[in-house]
């Protein structure tokens, strides 16, 4: 008689496309992110409102880690402390950015860190990408290029902006990159978590160094960090880090590009500022570079164990 009960349960692949499909509802959750910062400016500034969404979201994430994993988050390690910096530096330049030039502008213009770190990908991590993904990034920068560019207006302070935004592109591809390297030994929420730490601790200095105040003029004015917490954070962010652990970085980059096709069409309507159709075409060719990077990923067979 054959004993069946003591035969290991074989462990269940996760599905290929959860990886992606994470990254790319984490890039969506994103695009609230300069919709609300443009709300909450009444209140405080650009570099506070980042102070308080790190500040707001680090006891979130703790208690997800406890519910979840069951543990205390492990000890963060020092990808995780590189990846914070990247970030804090990014969204202080994009943060300003946003009180200089469009929604869109700004937010397709640092988004094309997210198509860099492909590059930075295949030299640090080997990660080779594939035709699908130069593809892909090709359409994406030209996308980018047609909503930086294709607007009726650009004035001095406007070119500010976007020069502003391109050097955060450079911070994001260091973000995305050492943020892949962090989930090698630590799980999504944790690396959130840690991320979240050590950006209150960073973004605490840039709001000193900035003049900014730290505490709104009403409480009223934590709304909008809270929220942003919250959606962006929390979800948005989280969402990312948790499907980079499945997801080539080269791919994961150009999935996070649909945060400013969802920034552009809300900003088109809550703060009038319509596109034109060269711009219209650019968020459609971004829309495309984000489907064909995610075939390349759908199209690789899975790993055997």
């Amino acid at each position: 008689m054959t004993d069946t009960v003591s035969q290991p349960r074989p462990l269940r692949q996760p599905r290929a496309w959860l990886g992606p499909l994470m990254v790319l509802g984490g890039g969506i959750a994103l695009g609230f992110a300069p919709i609300g910062l443009r709300l909450g400016l009444d209140e405080l500034g650009p570099q506070a409102i980042a102070f308080w969404r790190y500040l707001f979201a680090v006891p979130m994430l703790f208690t997800l880690v406890l519910l979840v994993d069951r543990r205390l988050p492990r000890k963060p390690n020092p990808a995780i402390f590189f990846a914070a910096m990247f970030f804090t530096l990014d969204m202080a330049l994009w943060h300003w950015s946003l009180t200089m030039t469009s929604v869109s502008n700004a937010t397709f213009i640092v988004n094309l860190g997210n198509v860099l770190v492909g590059l930075a990908a295949w030299a640090v991590l080997k990660e080779r990408p594939g035709l699908n993904w130069a593809l892909a990034a090709i359409l994406a920068i030209l996308g980018a290029a047609a909503l930086a560019l294709g607007g009726t207006e650009l004035s001095g302070g406007a070119l500010r902006g976007d020069l502003f935004a391109l050097v955060a592109a450079v911070f994001v591809s260091g973000y995305m990159l050492f943020s892949k390297l962090a989930r090698r030994t630590l799980g999504g929420l944790e690396a959130m978590f840690w991320l979240s730490v050590f950006e209150t601790a960073m973004a605490f200095c840039v709001v000193a160094a900035s003049g900014e105040a730290f505490m709104p003029a009403t409480l009223a004015g934590f709304g909008v960090p809270l929220a942003l917490a919250i959606i962006v954070q929390v979800a948005g962010q989280g969402l990312i880090i948790s499907g980079l652990g499945s997801t080539d970085t080269a791919v994961a980059g150009i999935l996070v590009l649909a945060q400013p096709v969802v920034a552009a069409a809300i900003s088109w309507s809550l703060f009038k500022e319509p596109l034109t159709a060269i711009q219209c075409a650019g968020a459609g060719a971004i829309l495309v570079a984000v489907w064909l990077a995610q075939q390349k990923w759908q199209r690789r067979p899975a790993a055997s164990v």
